[in-house]
C-alpha cells in the first residue's frame, strides 16, 4: 500500500493543483463522457491510458473478462452501467475491449483451474459461446494461440450480448449509437478493432484512418402496414435527402 499512498500524495500535491479548474468544472457541471468502455479488470489494461483520455472524457466499466451479460440473465453492475451511460449520459459509442494474455480467457480454456473460484466460473459462463466458436471454427489452431483468438471471439460474443440490452437496441435503431470491439496487445501496445463488415480485427492508430465500427447504428424505417413498399422506400429517401 505504500506506493498507492505515495501516489495519492503526488496527486493531491502536484496533479490536482495543475488540473484544479477542470475538476471544478466537472464538479459543478457534471460529466459528459464521449464513450462507454467495457474492459477487463486486468491491472495492466487501463482504458484511460490506452486512449490518453482525461477526467470526464470516458465512462468506464471494468470486470473479469470484459463480460456483458445478456439483458435477460443478470441485473447487476454491468447492466446498470450500460443503461446509465446510454440513457443518462447519452454516450454515442460503446467499446468492448479485450486483451492479450487474459487470465479469464486462459481459465475458460482450462475450467479445472477455477475449482476453488465458483463465482469466477459462473461469471465466465457468459463467455461460453466464444469458447464454442473457438472449438468449432478454429480446430486446427495451435494451442499457443488459442487464448489470443478466444479473447477476440469473446469481444464478438459480448457485443452480441450488448445488443440484447433495450437501451442499446433502441439507440442503435435510432442511429444514435455505434458499437466497437477492440483487442489490446499488451506486448506491443497495438489496438485491433473489429470491422463489422468483414468480420476481421484491423490495426488502429493512424490519425487519418477511419475507425472500424463493429455495429453501426442505423435509423430504422419500417414500411407501414398496407403501404406500397416501393413508394414508402422512395418517400423515406426523399425525406432523408431533404
Amino acid at each position: 500500500m505504500d506506493s498507492i499512498i505515495d501516489g495519492v500524495s503526488h496527486f493531491r500535491s502536484v496533479v490536482f493543483p495543475e488540473q484544479r479548474s477542470l475538476y471544478r468544472k466537472l464538479a459543478h457541471h457534471g460529466q459528459q463522457p464521449k464513450a462507454l468502455v467495457i474492459s477487463c479488470a486486468d491491472s495492466r489494461v487501463v482504458p484511460e491510458i490506452i486512449t490518453q483520455s482525461g477526467p470526464g472524457e470516458m465512462f468506464v466499466c471494468r470486470n473479469a473478462g470484459n463480460i456483458v451479460p445478456p439483458f435477460s440473465q443478470v441485473n447487476g453492475g454491468v447492466s446498470s452501467a450500460i443503461e446509465y451511460a446510454v440513457v443518462g449520459l447519452g454516450v454515442n459509442d460503446i467499446v468492448v475491449c479485450g486483451h492479450s494474455d487474459c487470465g479469464a480467457m486462459k481459465a475458460l480454456l482450462k475450467p479445472e483451474a477455477l475449482k476453488d473460484m465458483p463465482n469466477v466460473a459462473a461469471w465466465l459462463r457468459h463467455a461460453e459461446s466464444a469458447r464454442h466458436v473457438l472449438r468449432e471454427a478454429y480446430s486446427l489452431l495451435p494451442e499457443a494461440e488459442a487464448a489470443r483468438v478466444l479473447a477476440m471471439e469473446n469481444v464478438v460474443a459480448q457485443l452480441n450480448h450488448l445488443r440484447s440490452h433495450p437501451s442499446v437496441a433502441a439507440k442503435l435503431a435510432a442511429g444514435q449509437l455505434n458499437l466497437h470491439g477492440w483487442f489490446f496487445d499488451l506486448e506491443n501496445g497495438h489496438i485491433l478493432a473489429l470491422d463489422g463488415e468483414t468480420g476481421t480485427f484491423l490495426p488502429v492508430g493512424d490519425k487519418n484512418q477511419t475507425l472500424q465500427v463493429a455495429v453501426r447504428g442505423m435509423r430504422r424505417a419500417v414500411t407501414p402496414l398496407g403501404a406500397d413498399p416501393c413508394c414508402a422506400q422512395h418517400a423515406h429517401h426523399v425525406t432523408a435527402a431533404e
